[in-house]
């Protein structure tokens, strides 16, 4: 197992080519199994907001909810390094905003760094965050706070103009000191270049597999969601249909009769029904 990933780990498994291994979690259990696996870190993602709230995107995820499941995830992981995202309008507005809303993350939720999506345009906030001692990862490419102006959950990155735009942002946030940069679904070669490029690590989900790490949404990974899986996973288990099975089998068991039975039931030695009524109905 690899436990206790420190944020000084992050460059040495770039330098050493040791691929880092990520997934997200939003809960106690998920993180403790994580933990026990030997996952580098654990993103308290945004992605909660549709695959445990049933939203179509990431953008009604309040900072009050990153905190309350940043906190079980903590529980679950004591000695896993946490991120947490910085949900959408948190630290858009201005960098008061900005540096405030991280520090309520880090010292409510326990987490060991903040996830900022965006490159230029949000670079001031960036700085004022990591001026006051919070650690920073990026996130470019496919950033679902701007699905709105995406128009859907496009690949990114596909023109030179676009391309280039994020191989110039990937640049501002190495120098700002970010300590590293997750690039969502963006072509594999450009991917492969900003790797090249950076001296900090870059987390890829769904851009190939030259990054010098890999993060999925965990609900992906067990294919536990119910909605789409994106072509970029690959499923590990099928949770859904286990679930959906456990549960019409323990449905089948109540009604049955079968369920609970002699092992599951709880009773008192040499003690009987009558003994009760006696005992209860008596005046």
């Amino acid at each position: 197992m690899n436990r206790n990933f420190k944020l000084s780990d992050f460059k040495k498994a770039k330098k050493n080519q040791k691929p880092i291994v990520a997934l997200t979690a939003y809960d106690f259990p998920t993180a403790y199994y994580e933990q026990q696996a030997g996952i580098d870190f654990i993103l308290v993602g945004d992605s909660m907001g549709m695959v445990c709230y049933g939203r179509h995107n990431t953008l009604q995820v309040t900072l009050e909810d990153i905190i309350k499941h940043s906190q079980a995830v903590r529980k679950g992981a004591p000695e896993t390094f946490v991120v947490g995202d910085m949900p959408f309008l948190t630290y858009q507005i201005s960098t008061e905003q900005a540096v405030e809303n991280a520090g309520k993350l880090v010292s409510q939720g326990e987490v060991d760094a903040v996830k900022v999506e965006g490159g230029q345009e949000v670079a001031s906030q960036i700085k004022s965050i990591l001026n006051c001692g919070i650690a920073v990862m990026g996130h470019l490419g496919l950033t679902p706070q701007s699905i709105s102006k995406y128009g859907g959950y496009r690949l990114q990155g596909k023109t030179v103009e676009k391309a280039k735009k994020i191989y110039q942002d990937a640049l501002i946030l190495e120098e700002l000191g970010v300590f590293s940069i997750v690039l969502e679904f963006i072509p594999q070669e450009l991917a492969e270049l900003i790797t090249e490029k950076i001296t900090i690590p870059t987390i890829g989900i769904g851009s190939g597999n030259k990054c010098d790490g890999q993060i999925l949404v965990i609900h992906d990974l067990m294919n536990f969601n119910p909605d789409v899986i994106p072509k970029f996973v690959r499923t590990y288990a099928n949770l859904g249909q286990t679930y959906t099975q456990s549960i019409s089998q323990y449905s089948e068991d109540v009604r049955s009769g079968n369920f609970p039975g002699e092992s599951e039931s709880t009773k008192i030695k040499n003690f009987t029904v009558d003994e009760y009524r006696k005992l209860i109905e008596q005046k």
